[in-house]
């Protein structure tokens, strides 16, 4: 049976790792792979393999250099070489004593939400502006580019996001509908300043609502910091509102405009033989299954 010499199973042929004398520190075999680039995301049980093939002594000039590091660097569990620390959503650690699935990394921290495994959140949620003009969430998500691209140079402009001309991130879209039925129309714009949004139709004069009793806009900050979204609905709506309406939204930096039409059809119109109906443009969710989302930044 094996026994313990000093706290470590021992049996026959079996050799002890023995600490170097000195400054070394007992670290992982110098032989074993430190993961790089995408390698490092899946890291856990795999490194546990790595880490308990054999023990050497510490020699730091021996040690691998890590690669696309997108969250920085931290110390292996024998603070002897670097590694690829954790990025922000990734599974973590909570505290020194583990050594399982990493270290977060630069302005992250282990956080535990009940319901899901610990993960790495960002300590800070103020925006920031970028030396290229692109405004980041916050500092982790700035981090991430600049590790990425080192090459660039990047450097935070100032707090806050970059000033920009508005993008209109959903624009309304082309519909159809029966007289007396409701049409809504919607418009979900980014920018800073925040935009204004303004509706008008083609062919006609003045802003929308305007006289039209039967038309009203909404506005609403959101879905997310920075946006504003906003609606034109047209209650039992009539042959004469059939046409081209616009969403225009405008701030001191810029604007920008999107289109979309409204086709009205009578009744009568639905039972003619041969009736083709217009077919709207896709909207955003049916490209939600083949694209993958971005960050509204």
């Amino acid at each position: 049976f094996p026994s313990l010499v000093g706290g470590f199973p021992s049996t026959p042929g079996h050799v002890l790792p023995v600490p170097a004398l000195g400054a070394d520190r007992i670290s992982r075999p110098v032989s074993a792979r430190t993961p790089t680039g995408p390698d490092y995301l899946q890291r856990g049980w795999q490194r546990l393999l790595e880490e308990g093939e054999s023990w050497v002594a510490c020699r730091p000039e021996e040690c691998p250099t890590p690669r696309g590091c997108l969250a920085g660097m931290v110390r292996d569990p024998c603070d002897c070489c670097w590694e690829c620390a954790n990025l922000e959503g990734q599974i973590c650690d909570l505290d020194n004593t583990n050594h399982f699935y990493g270290q977060c990394g630069d302005h992250l921290e282990c956080q535990l939400e009940a319901g899901d495994p610990p993960h790495c959140a960002c300590r800070s949620s103020q925006a920031l502006c970028g030396s290229d003009g692109r405004t980041y969430a916050q500092i982790c998500k700035f981090l991430e580019v600049f590790h990425a691209h080192p090459e660039a140079n990047l450097t935070v402009a100032h707090e806050g996001p970059c000033e920009s001309e508005p993008q209109i991130l959903s624009p309304p879209y082309d519909v159809w509908n029966v007289t007396g039925q409701d049409v809504i129309f919607g418009c979900e714009v980014f920018a800073y300043p925040m935009a204004s949004i303004e509706w008008r139709k083609e062919g006609a004069e003045g802003l929308l609502p305007g006289a039209h009793p039967h038309i009203s806009a909404q506005f609403r900050g959101g879905p997310q910091k920075y946006e504003v979204t906003g609606w034109l609905q047209i209650q039992g709506v009539r042959v004469t509102d059939e046409g081209t309406y616009r969403c225009f939204a405008r701030n001191r930096v810029g604007e920008a405009a999107a289109l979309a039409s409204l086709t009205v059809l009578t009744p009568d119109q639905l039972t003619m033989p041969g009736l083709s109906l217009p077919r709207p443009r896709p909207g955003p969710e049916d490209d939600a299954e083949s694209e993958e989302s971005e960050d509204y930044y």
